[in-house]
């Protein structure tokens, strides 16, 4: 064999065929794409998981939201219950301090109407007649009297009454009939801003009851102001003030003798300037005639109404309890002076004489507003028909 020989067998041992496996190639192009996929889910996974995260924290920050929104209800609910709480204990504390202040009134009416009742077994005119005497007595008044006896002997008559025992509930139920409408409160102003011209004789209790107003309503948000337009009697601008001063409201005041319409005048400045809810206004008790409270009050009320025209207007009378029949006539004679919207009934509590709220209902038509039950600031409450009925029949 030649030496070419030699070198071609050589190299045709040295070179292997190169051979194609299809099967291999396939499986690495399987592992390929199932490591892509791998990849892929993973950033899938990945994104999903980043997208959970943003909704999980915005759904915990909508449900802090909520929580604290439940806690400020809450809270509102707590301080509401106990507003009402606080309302149903002052409620009841002044009902009791009425119960107690109509003691000697409900002596007078109730004790006298038993003592009555007691002397009879049956229904007859002899104790129609003796009721009577007894309700005038207390001062009740004639035509309250009159129209109460009136409706028992009607009842009598129709088989609704047949036992003496039987008479005090009906006696109960006339009172609160004629008292009733005076449990409606006035209709208040669309403005929202309101005038109180409070009048009355000295010793009434007149600028007492300005203070204790004032303090009640500012105790229920109002804003208040003071006006002090008694100017004639000596001491009732510092009266007022005082009373001021323990309420925390402000006073308009001028030197003692000048002119009332100038104080009001000064007073509603006051009033728009500071937006305030409500204006009260003190006047003289008593001039020198007749002519010259009508004129004075005139005089206030028109200053009211020029510089005030979109206030309500109320006008006051405050009448002293303990007069009795004496409160009616007062009634009266203002009532022929000037338009008198309400009544400020005080001093409840230091007389037997309560039965003249029923009187003055009775023949002047005018309702009482409020009544006194005592000396403190607090003792001055808007007058509850029914709750003053069950007072004084308790």
């Amino acid at each position: 064999m030649g030496l070419f020989d030699n070198i071609f067998k050589k190299k045709e041992e040295k070179v292997v065929p190169m051979t194609w496996n299809r099967h291999e190639e396939e499986k690495e192009i399987v592992q390929v794409e199932e490591k892509m996929q791998e990849v892929l889910d993973e950033e899938i996974v990945e994104d999903i998981k980043t997208e959970v995260t943003k909704e999980v924290v915005k759904v915990v920050k909508v449900a802090e939201e909520v929580k604290e929104e439940i806690k400020e209800e809450v809270k509102e609910e707590i301080k509401e219950d106990d507003v009402i709480e606080e309302l149903v204990e002052e409620k009841q504390s002044f009902f009791q301090k009425l119960v107690k202040g109509l003691s000697k009134t409900k002596s007078n009416i109730i004790g006298n109407i038993d003592n009555v009742l007691k002397g009879f077994t049956k229904i007859d005119e002899e104790l129609f007649e003796e009721l009577e005497e007894q309700l005038i007595m207390a001062d009740i008044g004639v035509a309250a009297t009159i129209d109460i006896i009136a409706d028992l002997r009607q009842k009598a008559k129709d088989g609704r009454l047949k036992e003496p025992s039987e008479i005090k509930s009906l006696l109960k139920e006339e009172i609160v009939k004629i008292l009733t409408f005076s449990d409606k409160p006035k209709k208040q102003d669309e403005s929202g801003k309101k005038v109180m011209l409070i009048i009355g004789v000295n010793g009434a209790g007149k600028t007492t009851s300005v203070g204790k107003l004032a303090s009640k309503y500012r105790k229920e948000g109002k804003k208040v102001l003071l006006a002090a337009a008694d100017t004639f009697r000596a001491a009732a601008i510092e009266q007022l003030a005082e009373w001021a001063n323990r309420a925390n409201i402000d006073l308009i005041k001028h030197k003692e003798g000048s002119d009332p319409g100038a104080v009001v005048f000064d007073a509603i400045a006051a009033a728009k300037a500071r937006k305030m809810d409500l204006l009260i206004c003190d006047t003289a008790g008593r001039l020198h005639n007749k002519k010259n409270l009508m004129d004075e009050l005139k005089k206030i009320y028109k200053i009211i109404e020029k510089e005030y025209p979109e206030a309500e207007k109320e006008m006051l009378l405050v009448l002293d309890a303990t007069t009795g029949q004496n409160a009616l006539q007062q009634a009266k004679l203002f009532g022929e002076i000037v338009d008198i919207d309400g009544l400020i009934l005080t001093k409840l509590d230091g007389t037997a004489k309560g039965g003249i709220v029923v009187a003055i209902n009775k023949e002047l038509n005018i309702p009482v507003r409020y009544i006194g039950v005592g000396e403190g600031i607090e003792d001055l409450q808007e007058f509850d028909a029914a709750e003053f009925v069950n007072a004084l029949f308790e």
